[in-house]
């Protein structure tokens, strides 16, 4: 796997050329549901981009981006989903979280939607509070293979540029959860 250096991220964070099952291994461990979401019974589409966090040759972190077409009261907009955060468990509590999260969020920045997305479980969303995120209040409609469904885990927002709010109205995710 080649790493590039991420431009507007601390030296630590490096952008993954690809992000593979071995790579989510090697951060949380080979078990069956690595994220806690399986029960939610949904469909995940995979991230495009990648970032991470190496320790000693170790990959201990990664946030993955995805761009997505989203209505919000009838009005087409798009988002820029962040997931696949992960953080090794013997590391978590030192920040590396807020940084690789950071990295790709600066990244998400420069492909112009205004709103950054994210699903998480309701022991996350303290987390991504002090991280920034607010809760969307509403209840999200995802794509699924058998039709739309709420979205069962919290979903939270960001502005991704000055002056950004979150508009009223209900919320559709135009395409599978990433």
């Amino acid at each position: 796997m080649t790493d590039h250096p991420s431009s507007s991220a601390s030296p630590a964070v490096v952008r993954l050329a690809e992000y593979t099952k071995a790579d989510q291994a090697e951060i949380l461990g080979d078990g069956a549901d690595p994220f806690g979401v399986a029960d939610a019974g949904l469909t995940w589409l995979p991230k495009k981009e990648h970032f991470g966090i190496r320790r000693q040759g170790r990959l201990v972190a990664h946030a993955g981006l995805l761009p997505l077409p989203l209505s919000i009261d009838g009005a087409d907009t798009e988002a820029v989903g962040v997931g696949g955060v992960a953080v090794a468990p013997d590391l978590r509590g030192h920040g590396l979280a807020r940084a690789v999260v950071s990295a790709a969020l600066d990244h998400a920045r420069t492909l112009g939607p205004r709103y950054g997305l994210l699903f998480c479980r309701p022991a996350l969303v303290a987390l991504y509070g002090r991280l920034g995120r607010h809760l969307v209040e509403q209840p999200v409609h995802v794509e699924q293979p058998e039709g739309p469904a709420i979205m069962p885990l919290r979903t939270m927002w960001l502005p991704l540029h000055a002056d950004v709010t979150w508009p009223p109205g209900e919320v559709r995710l135009l395409s599978l959860p990433m």
